[in-house]
């Protein structure tokens, strides 16, 4: 039997994690999000990871929640409501938060449908491209009567905006990846036969960065969606403070007043291996 997620490192430090249950669109039951969140967390941890893909192999991305066999425990006498809710907090939430958490700049290669819990997976990552041919479905409200998950209610309007987000979550209609594009809710469309090299390719540059730099740029726009201007430029002040005193810092100022390419990798690499021997 295949693997329900594959893992593939490259030389450069590109880690592509698929989920691997084509026959069902990679709809989401418990294994699968079980061996997502391994598959991430051991990314943050893993020294050689520079970068993540995150994708699906077959025809769709992820058709979200596998509402046939999801394989979620049900204890006696719980609800519906109890058996999800259950779901969502030792499942679902915690794929979510390892996705955004992840310390590596994760690129999520949407080369389907994205539909439900798929499109807040979608938009997780500190970026997102599509395949010309990829889409996003949300139908939590017009089809079960529920409100859509996995960080859709979150990042859909925050990307979008209200007005958009209450017209694909009310309506239920499937929004083509360029129009997404244009919209502003995932970076670029690209040829579906070249969606996995343009993953590569940035991924690749992102690899060669540093990515301590690359997640601190991602969590600061994160902040500033909650934040008042003052209170960013408070938040902007404490980081620059934090990333100026680090070695890469010094290696990048170093690099550009000697006019050569900067070693991030090992700076990093020896800089997390002496904070773990510190703990």
């Amino acid at each position: 039997m295949s693997e329900i997620v594959t893992q593939t490192l490259s030389d450069s430090g590109v880690l592509t994690i698929c989920m691997n249950r084509p026959e069902v669109l990679n709809s989401l039951n418990r294994p699968i999000v079980e061996a997502l969140v391994a598959a991430l967390n051991g990314a943050s941890t893993n020294d050689d990871v520079r970068c993540v893909i995150f994708t699906g192999a077959g025809r769709g991305f992820c058709a979200g929640a596998d509402l046939a066999n999801g394989g979620w425990p049900r204890e006696e006498g719980w609800t519906p409501g109890d058996v999800t809710w259950n779901s969502m907090e030792t499942g679902y939430n915690v794929l979510g938060r390892a996705l955004v958490n992840c310390d590596k700049p994760v690129i999520c290669a949407v080369n389907g449908i994205a539909a439900g819990a798929g499109v807040g997976l979608a938009l997780s990552g500190d970026l997102t491209i599509a395949a010309q041919s990829a889409s996003f479905k949300l139908v939590f409200g017009p089809q079960l009567g529920i409100i859509p998950d996995v960080g859709a209610s979150w990042h859909v309007p925050q990307l979008v905006g209200r007005a958009r987000a209450n017209g694909l979550s009310l309506l239920g209609d499937t929004l083509p990846a360029e129009k997404a594009e244009q919209w502003g809710m995932i970076w670029e469309v690209v040829p579906d036969e070249q969606l996995m090299e343009a993953a590569m390719a940035y991924a690749e540059r992102m690899a060669a960065s540093a990515i301590t730099g690359l997640k601190a740029v991602s969590r600061a726009h994160d902040k500033a969606m909650e934040n008042s201007l003052d209170a960013q430029l408070d938040y902007e002040r404490d980081m620059q403070r934090h990333y100026c005193n680090q070695p890469v810092f010094f290696e990048g100022v170093s690099a550009f007043i000697e006019k050569r390419k900067p070693n991030f990798r090992d700076i990093e690499t020896a800089q997390i291996k002496a904070a773990r021997e510190k703990k």
